[in-house]
């Protein structure tokens, strides 16, 4: 086991590395590379649905910056150690300046999956925290940093067995998403079945009461057993994700205080391709706090008639409230949801008989889905707690496998 710089490993022909390509705005067209951007790069996964793009016109310029499968990307500024790996596509793409890459050329000595588990390492974290830290300005590591990171490197046997370990996990994960993804669309497509398209509608207003989450300072977020719900609860597909709790100490009027099985909606969104704003998830029970409270970012939407709380989950599911949602935001870098967004849609008038068909047959579909974003959270709890140990050396391989097999992986 040696330990090596980055700058080492690139100057071995291990690796490769590079920031950004800087894009002027004359460079930008319809189509072309697409450009990634920080906000692309979320949840271990590269989105590619950006709107920006550079003109095939600049290959030459671009170079060795276009996007291969299989790059690792790092977000460097603003929030430093977001990690993905560019998917197999056939899209071209070039990565922002806020980006950097790193392409494995030599796998026989370094395995691409042991260094991206590596960027989420304490090993990482420690002297990158240093770095980051050696400035005024937002958080920033700049690629001279980067090549100066010091990372443990095992025989390349030692790594693949690692990856296999961890490897496990995130496959369990990516199923367990999967599933989800999928009772999300059988939620939409029953929905459409059982409650047809009445021609009738009703402003949403008649129907459930909306309610704007807490405005909060950084102070206030501190150890507590009351939890906000933000934006990283939210996935792109719908799902919810107890990772995106943030423990809060701070005021709150009761309102804003979230019961399982209620229902918030995002309001504010920082991908530019509108991809989290308007959309809703179902904050499931137990979540190991006393209380949840909604952040600034979300709106609570609740009954007022007393449909089943299924019934309006199903509605603002469906693809017309999105729509609507999307055409009422306004902002550049931040997206901000108009106050009279939700209360103003127009809803299809269901009779209660309907709504109450569609409860009964959303319900266990939920709670399947509750069980699975548990054990999500659960296996990626495990995953982050192995791999500190693995990348140290302090648990041995036949140790993890068994944590593995307790964890039914």
């Amino acid at each position: 086991m040696s330990s090596l710089t980055i700058g080492e490993l690139v100057s071995a022909d291990v690796l490769q590395i590079g920031d950004g390509y800087r894009t002027k705005r004359s460079e930008h067209a319809q189509q072309g590379f697409r450009i990634i951007r920080v906000a692309d790069v979320m949840e271990g996964v590269v989105h590619l649905t950006g709107p920006d793009f550079v003109s095939e016109n600049y290959t030459k310029a671009i170079g060795t910056k276009a996007g291969k499968p299989g790059d690792i990307l790092l977000t460097t500024k603003g929030t430093v150690g977001r990690v993905a790996v560019l998917p197999d596509t056939n899209e071209r793409v070039v990565y922002s300046p806020q980006l950097c890459f790193f392409r494995v050329l030599d796998p026989e000595v370094m395995d691409p999956a042991y260094l991206r588990y590596w960027f989420g390492s304490a090993e990482f974290w420690q002297q990158a925290a240093d770095r980051m830290n050696n400035t005024d300005m937002a958080a920033y590591i700049n690629l001279a940093d980067i090549r100066s990171l010091k990372l443990t490197v095992p025989d390349i046997v030692e790594q693949q067995a690692i990856v296999e370990v961890l490897g496990a996990l995130d496959d369990k994960i990516a199923a367990n998403t999967k599933a989800i993804a999928t009772a999300g669309e059988v939620l939409e497509a029953s929905f459409a079945s059982i409650c047809g398209q009445p021609d009738e509608t009703i402003p949403f207003s008649e129907l459930v009461t909306v309610t704007k989450g807490v405005s909060y300072r950084s102070a206030d977020l501190r150890e507590s057993s009351c939890a906000l719900i933000t934006l990283k609860s939210f996935d792109r597909k719908g799902g919810y994700s107890l990772r995106g709790l943030k423990e809060y100490a701070g005021p709150f009027k009761a309102s804003q205080q979230i019961a399982p099985g209620e229902l918030v909606v995002a309001q504010t969104d920082l991908t530019q391709a509108a991809e989290v704003i308007g959309r809703v998830v179902r904050v499931p029970g137990a979540s190991g706090y006393k209380k949840l409270v909604a952040s600034l970012d979300l709106a609570i939407v609740r009954p007022r008639q007393g449909s089943p709380v299924e019934f309006l989950l199903g509605l603002m599911l469906q693809g017309r409230f999105r729509a609507h949602c999307r055409i009422r935001t306004s902002g550049t870098t931040v997206l901000h949801l108009a106050s009279d967004a939700i209360p103003s849609f127009q809803a299809p008038l269901v009779s209660r008989k309907t709504q109450e068909k569609y409860a009964s047959v959303a319900r266990p579909l939920l709670q399947l889905r509750d069980s699975l974003e548990y054990e999500v959270d659960s296996l990626a709890s495990t995953r982050d707690a192995l791999l500190p140990q693995l990348m140290s050396g302090k648990l041995r391989l036949k140790d993890a496998e068994k944590v593995l097999e307790d964890a039914g992986v």
